[in-house]
């Protein structure tokens, strides 16, 4: 009698720890959903794509910093910031203006869009400003040789930097999975 009592004290702390994980998950991934949605419809951004650059950016946490200095939740830099301030007309913005969701969420989301706009002659503007907005321009430029310039599949295979090739596809695959959640009118 004893041990069935054990057992199924176990099982309900592991069922409870199940929920709560589950809750937690869903909790972190759907907090910043509103301000995404408003951000994207300014910018004209696919807004599963700007949740799916911060779930592989930051994990939906807005405190995060970066290895060389990349700020919150989009884990932006100095430089976009003031490039997005400048282009908003707003003068220039304060480093520690990016650690508010909203501010990070619009910077970014401009960014993004911005790097679309640069690409949309290719056959998957999204593959090209995904590689740009983690490798840089310079890199991007250098992978971008011969049919490589519009066509993603010779532009990936040219990508010699294995982390951004695995970014790409990382965000791609959580992108097709919040468009395909929102799509059936789930929560993610």
């Amino acid at each position: 009698m004893r041990r069935r009592w054990l057992w199924l004290v176990l099982a309900v702390i592991l069922v409870d720890g199940f929920i709560f994980t589950w809750w937690s998950r869903q909790h972190r991934e759907n907090r910043f959903d509103k301000l995404i949605l408003q951000a994207a419809a300014h910018y004209n951004v696919d807004p599963a794509l700007v949740k799916a650059v911060i779930w592989r950016e930051s994990n939906f946490n807005p405190n995060a910093v970066g290895t060389v200095g990349e700020i919150g939740l989009m884990q932006l830099r100095s430089l976009a910031a003031q490039e997005w301030a400048q282009a908003e007309g707003r003068g220039s913005i304060v480093q520690e203006r990016l650690f508010d969701p909203e501010t990070n969420i619009r910077v970014g989301t401009w960014y993004l869009g911005k790097l679309l706009k640069r690409y949309r002659q290719t056959d998957n503007p999204i593959a090209y400003a995904l590689a740009d907005y983690n490798a840089g321009r310079t890199h991007l430029l250098r992978w971008m040789k011969g049919t490589a310039k519009t066509e993603s599949a010779a532009f990936l295979s040219q990508m010699d930097f294995p982390g951004t090739h695995h970014y790409v596809g990382a965000i791609t695959k959580r992108h097709a999975h919040y468009k395909s959640a929102s799509q059936s009118g789930g929560t993610e």
